[in-house]
């Protein structure tokens, strides 16, 4: 299937990382935006009639200033994307989303399916959960860590050719810096929720260039509510 939008290389130049925007509802091809398709959900009891651009978009306006999510539920994202395990175990706390992951249990690995950093950040001080600039002898740590993914991946294809089953071969791979291929489907508003909060800068630095990504696809698409997004959610209104 070919993607409505794209974006790759999200983790550095030359990463294997990226985010395919893969369907949306109402479909491009329906002639209907999805901004308009909000304004129609809002206006359910009238037929949905367009009242022109302008007072569309102040009525956009108006449900997200004073959060009638359910218009902005209508509309749906579903998306694919490449993420490394340490994007992941943040991205499915957000338990509104809906994912199905590939499975090692099916699929063997490959040899580039690892996220090796170029540049090693320090810890935060003032949060236990952060980290702040880059530390010194980074490019080190860049080639142990693709020292061990070629080392554990050798073991891993040794495993395989002795018999041993992928669920258990996998054992050898350095989880952390896995990627996996997801299919993951959210509304409009979840995702607004989850786009506030993932783009905020106390936010772990690989997850936020997927906010980012997501972001700048939702704005070629959605201009009214990127907007009203950026005026209310991304302000600390709501």
């Amino acid at each position: 299937m070919t993607p409505l939008a794209s974006k790759d290389n999200l983790l550095g130049d030359g990463d294997k990382s990226w985010i395919e925007l893969q369907n949306l509802m109402p479909h491009p091809t329906s002639n209907v935006s999805p901004d308009t398709s909000i304004v129609n959900a809002a206006r359910v009891s009238y037929l949905g009639d367009s009242k022109g651009p302008e007072k569309d978009k102040k009525l956009l306006f108006y449900l997200m200033s004073h959060r009638h999510t359910s218009p902005f539920e209508q509309v749906e994202f579903q998306w694919r994307v490449r993420a490394p395990v340490i994007v992941w175990w943040q991205w499915v706390r957000h338990r509104t989303w809906h994912y199905n992951f590939q499975s090692g249990r099916y699929t063997p690995f490959q040899k580039d399916d690892f996220y090796i950093p170029t540049e090693w950040r320090g810890q935060s001080e003032s949060n236990k959960q952060a980290s702040e600039g880059v530390i010194e002898k980074g490019e080190g740590y860049t080639q142990k860590l693709a020292q061990l993914a070629t080392d554990s991946f050798a073991l891993y294809e040794a495993a395989l050719e002795d018999g041993v089953a992928r669920e258990q071969a996998r054992l050898f791979l350095p989880a952390w810096s896995a990627y996996y291929i997801a299919i993951c489907k959210v509304d409009c508003w979840n995702l607004l929720h989850f786009l506030r909060l993932r783009m905020a800068e106390n936010t772990q630095w690989e997850i936020r260039q997927y906010a980012h990504a997501m972001y700048e696809i939702l704005r070629g698409l959605m201009p009214w509510t990127a907007e009203a997004f950026s005026t209310y959610m991304l302000q600390g209104d709501l």
